[in-house]
C-alpha cells in the first residue's frame, strides 16, 4: 500500500529533490511552516520509507566515464541468481533490472572506455546460460529524473 502524502509533504519532497542538502530553516520558509514540523515530517517520511536515502549526483560535464551503455540481455531462467551474482562484483555495472518482453534483464554499464565496455560484455556473453545479448551505447540523456 502506497502512503498517502499531503500537499506539504509534496511540497518538502520536491524541494529535497532538487537539493537534498537544504537547510531545514529554508524549507520552512518555503513551504510556510515551523522549523520543527519540518524536521518531523521529514523523519515521518523517512521512517515511512518514502525517503529510502540521501545521495550525490555528479555533474555530468566535470566526470563522466567515457561510455555508458544499455545491455539487454535474454538467460536460461534457472541461471539467473549466478548472472546476478558476477554481475555483482563489477563497479562498471550500475544497475540491472528484470523487464518484460523480448529480453529477461536490462543491465546498465559504466565504463571508463569501448575497450572496457568490450572485455566486459565478452565475459558477460560467455557466461553459462547467456543466450544473447543486445547493447546499445548511450550517446546523451535528454531527459533525467534519476534522482527520483
Amino acid at each position: 500500500m502506497k502512503p498517502v502524502l499531503d500537499e506539504i509533504d509534496n511540497k518538502i519532497l520536491a524541494l529535497l529533490m532538487d537539493d537534498a542538502r537544504l537547510p531545514v530553516t529554508t524549507i520552512a520558509k518555503l513551504v510556510g511552516i515551523a522549523r520543527t514540523t519540518v524536521i518531523a515530517r521529514i523523519a515521518a517520511l523517512e521512517k515511512r520509507q518514502v525517503i529510502a536515502g540521501y545521495g550525490l549526483k555528479l555533474n555530468a560535464s566535470m566526470y563522466q566515464p567515457a561510455v555508458r551503455a544499455y545491455v539487454g540481455l535474454s538467460i536460461d531462467a534457472k541461471c539467473a541468481n549466478s548472472l546476478i551474482k558476477f554481475l555483482q562484483q563489477f563497479p562498471e555495472v550500475e544497475s540491472l533490472s528484470a523487464v518484460s518482453g523480448a529480453i529477461d534483464y536490462m543491465l546498465t554499464l559504466r565504463c571508463a572506455s569501448t575497450e572496457v565496455l568490450d572485455k566486459l560484455l565478452d565475459q558477460i556473453g560467455s557466461l553459462e546460460g547467456v543466450r544473447q545479448t543486445s547493447t546499445s551505447i548511450i550517446l546523451s540523456k535528454r531527459i533525467d529524473r534519476s534522482s527520483i
